[in-house]
């Protein structure tokens, strides 16, 4: 009775979808524990699904492209073109970096959708990782390429100096944000739209413990999570593109910072 209230609680609770659970225990190392994922397991699985399609789109590189070269070709074109619309033809020596950043986040947040499976991109630590690395990028490059220079990026052309102090501190605060809004806007999108679906998901489960009139009163509850869900695919598509132009127009500030 106990482990059967233990699944049901399980099934309803919607935040026990992104607990992360030891899964191989590599011991401790000081007050630090050492231990293979749930989340690491989903986002080996990420790279192993990306890696393989790739690998199985181009092997046979037709003149005439099947389908899956197709796709790949024309993921590629779209993801090119973001870039280069973004940051100009400069920004595409960043193309293997931007490509591989927007499938990640793209398989990622799409394998989130198959049930019981781990949404790595709910995670904050994930998200912010992602995004703390893209502006170490903006960064490193910004200064090796144009040295203090770089700096012009928080002094804007053409503003009366009696103001300027303002505007510095404002541009600064305005790019130490970025990896904030950066992450919280992927997590928090990932995390709201799976809690909401669970919530609908749970309605049902309960309303199916009371007969033929729950079954009936858990219709409009299924409809909710079936339309949810086309939306989520949809906002988990939306927010890996977003993610992903975002990125390449901070990096089109490390090839152009003066305004």
């Amino acid at each position: 009775m106990a482990s059967e209230a233990a699944t049901h609680s399980d099934t309803v609770d919607p935040i026990h979808q992104f607990h992360i659970n030891n899964l191989v225990d590599f011991g401790q190392i000081g007050h630090s524990t050492f231990a293979f994922t749930n989340s690491a397991l989903f986002m080996a699985i990420t790279v192993m699904l990306i890696v393989g399609f790739m690998m199985l789109s181009t092997r046979g590189r037709g003149l005439v492209p099947g389908r899956m070269q197709n796709v790949t070709e024309m993921f590629y074109e779209f993801t090119a073109n973001m870039l280069r619309e973004a940051a100009g033809s400069e920004g595409m020596r960043f193309f293997p970096f931007v490509f591989t950043l927007f499938s990640f986040i793209l398989v990622a947040n799409l394998i989130g959708m198959v049930p019981y499976f781990f949404t790595v991109t709910a995670h904050i630590v994930i998200t912010g990782a992602l995004a703390l690395l893209v502006m170490a990028i903006v960064i490193g490059y910004g200064f090796s390429k144009h040295g203090f220079g770089f700096l012009k990026l928080f002094v804007p052309d053409e503003v009366p100096g009696l103001i300027l102090p303002m505007i510095v501190a404002i541009e600064i605060l305005s790019f130490i944000s970025r990896p904030v809004s950066l992450s919280i806007r992927l997590f928090a999108n990932m995390l709201a739209g799976h809690i909401t679906l669970k919530v609908f998901a749970g309605f049902i489960i309960s309303l199916s413990t009371f007969g033929v009139i729950g079954w009936v009163g858990a219709i409009l509850p299924f409809l909710m999570v079936v339309a949810l869900t086309a939306l989520e695919i949809l906002v988990a598509v939306l927010q890996a593109y977003v993610f992903a132009i975002l990125t390449c127009m901070y990096l089109n500030d490390a090839l152009h910072p003066s305004h």
